[in-house]
């Protein structure tokens, strides 16, 4: 169990410590406990987590695999888990550079300890910014990766947290707009078409901890625009090229929506 800090409110619930603690992690407080636990009465956000994080252990395998790519802007990465964005790639491509980018405290505490480099030939780097100010992240990850070589940047599962969906909308197209062709952009998010997932994050705010927007699906499309998408294209998590292993083992989560598609 993590221990206070005076640079941690351990008051006010905070979504990474939440989401550590559904995927089955101890580095969170009472609060957000309290918060984790009151969300699993409305829905099951625990399988939600797990399959999500299963999402990005597939994106970043065909990133670093079939795309080639060797570059990756993580933004909005929460506590380090099992299987994290550089471990996933560094060991298919070992000279491959991670860039982390979160505003939490607590996430860049561990960040510091936890992401470091697998691999002789890698680069593991970590920024803390909000993604509200995308200028900030770009400036900072350009001490680290060649803006001038194909980047891949991952929005997963964050931008929910964005003051609105204008607000979303214009950090990604900042973001994806500072990276040269042949990059490419991961983005899933839960959508508005459940009403006990809508209930849930309704009721998360009223705690205190950022608001978590669901988004309408075609709101979700949008960040794509301009953009050639991966088979399957936009699709729930579940059904974005899921391993023989997993094909039938768990169910479809229709109400999230996730994708990967490629700069031209």
């Amino acid at each position: 169990m993590t221990e206070p800090t005076d640079d941690i409110n351990t008051d006010v619930p905070g979504a990474a410590r939440i989401w550590n603690y559904w995927l089955g992690g101890k580095d969170n407080y009472a609060a957000d406990r309290d918060a984790a636990e009151a969300a699993l009465q409305y829905y099951d956000m625990a399988t939600f987590a797990r399959q999500s994080r299963q999402f990005l252990n597939r994106v970043v395998r065909f990133l670093a695999g079939e795309a080639g790519i060797r570059q990756f802007l993580d933004i909005g990465t929460g506590l380090p888990t099992m299987q994290n964005t550089h471990e996933i790639a560094q060991s298919i491509a070992p000279e491959s550079r991670i860039v982390y980018v979160d505003n939490d405290p607590i996430v860049l505490a561990h960040a510091r300890v936890l992401l470091q480099n697998t691999t002789p030939e890698g680069v593991t780097a970590y920024v803390e910014a909000d993604y509200h100010d995308p200028e900030v992240i770009i400036e900072r990850a350009r001490e680290f990766l060649d803006f001038d070589q194909p980047i891949a940047v991952m929005f997963m599962g964050v931008l929910g947290h964005a003051k609105g969906f204008e607000a979303s909308h214009a950090i990604v197209a900042r973001v994806v707009d500072a990276v040269p062709p042949g990059s490419y952009l991961a983005v899933w998010d839960g959508n508005d078409t459940n009403p006990a997932l809508n209930a849930l994050a309704e009721n998360y705010a009223k705690s205190g901890g950022v608001p978590y927007i669901q988004q309408p699906v075609e709101h979700i499309r949008g960040y794509f625009a301009g953009l050639e998408m991966v088979e399957p294209g936009l699709v729930p998590v579940t059904e974005w090229r899921p391993e023989p292993a997993e094909m039938g083992a768990a169910g479809s989560l229709p109400e999230t929506t996730g994708g990967v598609a490629r700069k031209p």
